[in-house]
């Protein structure tokens, strides 16, 4: 009864691993603003989750890269 009981656990965590419910388009933003901002004000280089071939990540990214870069040149005149 303990193995079964062993092997069951063993299965659903097994299945819970394969589960991704990262927000894709969350950190694409994240990752793009981040970027666009760090980069128009020379701050410094910035390391990316970089999921490149995820639509949802690139279509956030471009859009949190461009308003990034367009705070940054409204903070800094």
């Amino acid at each position: 009864m303990k193995l079964f009981i062993g092997t069951i656990i063993l299965a659903g965590s097994v299945l819970l691993i394969g589960c991704d419910s990262t927000n894709w388009a969350d950190v694409g933003y994240d990752d793009g603003y981040a970027v666009g901002y760090n980069t128009t004000c020379k701050i410094r280089a910035t390391l990316v989750e970089g999921n490149w071939d995820n639509s949802q990540y690139m279509t956030a990214y471009n859009q949190g890269h461009a308003d990034g870069s367009a705070d940054c040149r409204r903070s800094n005149p």
